[in-house]
């Protein structure tokens, strides 16, 4: 709160709007961090020299759907807070800000797509945006269109063909290669969004495990954002997998 009333403008007259809390100083207000950071972080209508203890960011314009309150302090909102440190956030970090925001039942998509429009050329809108993309409701990922989307980047990459909807005790195999022994789960969250469901997905896993068949799971918005990667490592796992069962089959000759 001092560092908050440190960054007001001296004369009355330049208050556009308070000063406010911000970056990972109001993420840790809003719990989406766990530990206070080292240097306090606000964001002020005008330019100010910061001090040793904290940052002052500058913004010409801060709306009011973008300030909050947190135990008396003024802050940044989640949708706000999230995208100031879009900016400057590592991938993987930025994607647990929103698990934290969701966690909380704070992560409302609304309020954040209404902060995008307002942000202009503002560093973090891009990444924010694109961090977004599993949270945004995606007709195209039925299960059939899915299987689909797999399939064609399966022979994009001269990958053996798998076998599609194999039948296995009693239930079906996304994509099997049957000589490996290796399964790809293509997941659609609509289709496994329910405690039961996620209980039959462990217990189906525990029971392809005891089968001898190693599977991995692969999501719709992922194969969509990073088709490279997702094929890449379905590639080396494939082959990684076939080495095993070749040094299983040596030893058993052996023997």
């Amino acid at each position: 709160m001092a560092a908050v009333l440190a960054a007001e403008p001296l004369d009355p007259d330049e208050v556009i709007w308070p000063a406010v809390a911000s970056h990972s100083s109001a993420a840790y207000l809003w719990e989406l961090i766990r530990y206070r950071p080292e240097t306090i972080h606000v964001t002020a209508p005008i330019r100010r020299r910061a001090k040793r203890e904290f940052k002052v960011h500058f913004s010409s314009c801060l709306a009011d759907e973008d300030r909050g309150e947190v135990e008396g302090i003024p802050v940044t909102s989640v949708p706000r807070t999230l995208l100031d440190l879009a900016a400057t956030s590592r991938p993987d970090r930025l994607d647990r800000y929103l698990e934290r925001a969701e966690e909380r039942r704070l992560l409302d998509l609304r309020a954040i797509e209404a902060v995008l429009a307002r942000a202009g050329g503002h560093r973090g809108r891009g990444r924010l945006k694109r961090a977004l993309g599993i949270y945004r409701p995606e007709p195209a990922f039925t299960r059939s269109g899915l299987e689909r989307r797999f399939l064609e980047f399966i022979r994009e990459t001269d990958l053996p063909t798998p076998s599609t909807n194999y039948g296995f005790g009693g239930r079906e195999l996304d994509a099997y290669w049957e000589r490996e022994r290796f399964a790809v789960e293509l997941d659609v969250y609509e289709t496994h969004g329910t405690r039961a469901a996620f209980e039959r997905d462990r217990l189906r896993q525990e029971e392809l495990k005891l089968a001898g068949i190693e599977m991995i799971r692969v999501t719709g918005p992922r194969l969509k954002r990073e088709p490279g990667e997702v094929m890449g490592r379905v590639a080396t796992l494939l082959e990684r997998r076939r080495s095993e069962l070749g040094r299983v089959s040596w030893s058993g000759d052996q023997g």
